[in-house]
């Protein structure tokens, strides 16, 4: 696909004439990822999605009781700047939040940001080299604590320190700076001008400064908080036991109206993938069980007739590739590489 195509697909969903998932479908299947496809919209300021829609709209805080989580594939810390793969991120997203996320459509939907970053809002710089951050106001910490431009700053700080190890550094490694225009209003500056502006702040969770501050350095892995969380998220923890067990309960004073809806969440770790699926689809023990590896056949017959369902949501994630880099002219005891 050529340039002049590219802004063609633009135009069409800037006029509605294409929605935003099916540019982003269109551009994956071309081999960009979906963040570098979504950063393409907002580059050209195509409006991205805001807080919102959803088809449940709760009326009220809480009153949904407990809501019973498996996870097979066992998290064993929750800290969004050591997170070793999908499980530990996505069990300490019960605690902690970014600027801004993905959002179903496949743009982005601000979460601690007040509004995702734009040419129109002036927060993309036309030079691709800069994003302006504005942030809500009146969010606190679980300990209470105002969550300000300082704590972004730290959380660049503290993934780029050498002595800190973090597994989500290389993200960061890309900005030069971030500057703090007011309480409430960061400006990241990159080393060089970025496709996709997006790199940093809008997956992981960021930490509260005046937590992990003291903490960082050469122990920071084997510090407390590694194993107790202090975010803004929508659940605080209650217990955690790694690898078996993770207990929270909500959050009175989260920021989001009416959110979350469950009063309190347990998570089950360890065990296996087919163990977990019985546990939901069979025998009702739990509600959802996450990331199971399980042959789509045996799903469906484990489905029939059993007490639950199985939800599948399309992804342009990738869980793992292998390439084969084997010489395919070479001879293996008298084979040679065929696609029969």
């Amino acid at each position: 696909m050529d340039e002049r195509a590219l802004r063609e697909l633009i135009q069409q969903v800037e006029r509605g004439h294409l929605g935003r998932r099916r540019f982003v479908q269109t551009l994956v299947g071309l081999g960009l990822t979906a963040p570098m496809a979504t950063g393409l919209l907002g580059s050209a300021g195509v409006a991205t999605a805001q807080p919102g829609e959803s088809r449940f709209v709760p009326t009220r805080r809480g009153g949904g009781g407990d809501l019973r989580l498996l996870m097979w594939d066992a998290p064993t810390l929750l800290h969004p700047h050591f997170g070793r793969g999908l499980r530990d991120v996505t069990a300490s997203r019960l605690f902690y939040e970014p600027l801004a996320a993905a959002a179903p459509d496949g743009t982005f939907a601000p979460v601690l940001a007040d509004e995702i970053p734009t040419r129109k809002n002036g927060g993309l710089s036309r030079d691709g080299q800069s994003v302006t951050w504005r942030l809500k106001r009146n969010v606190t910490w679980h300990d209470g604590a105002p969550f300000t431009a300082d704590d972004v700053i730290f959380n660049w700080q503290f993934a780029v320190d050498p002595a800190n190890a973090t597994s989500s550094r290389a993200g960061f490694e890309e900005v030069a700076r971030v500057d703090k225009l007011d309480s409430h209003t960061v400006k990241v500056v990159y080393k060089k001008p970025q496709p996709f502006w997006a790199v940093v702040f809008t997956g992981d969770g960021l930490l509260p400064r005046h937590v992990f501050e003291p903490l960082k350095g050469a122990g920071a892995r084997e510090a407390v908080g590694m194993v107790k969380p202090v975010g803004t998220g929508p659940y605080k923890l209650v217990e955690f036991k790694p690898g078996d067990l993770i207990r929270a309960e909500i959050n009175s004073g989260y920021h989001v109206a009416n959110r979350p809806f469950f009063d309190r969440i347990e998570v089950k770790c360890g065990g296996d993938s087919a163990g977990a699926t019985r546990a939901v689809l069979q025998t009702g023990e739990y509600d959802f069980a996450y990331y199971v590896l399980v042959e789509e056949e045996v799903l469906r017959r484990i489905e029939q007739g059993g007490k639950g369902r199985v939800l599948s949501i399309p992804s342009p994630a990738v869980s793992f590739i292998q390439c084969n880099q084997s010489d395919p002219w070479s001879a293996v005891d008298g084979e040679r590489c065929s696609p029969k």
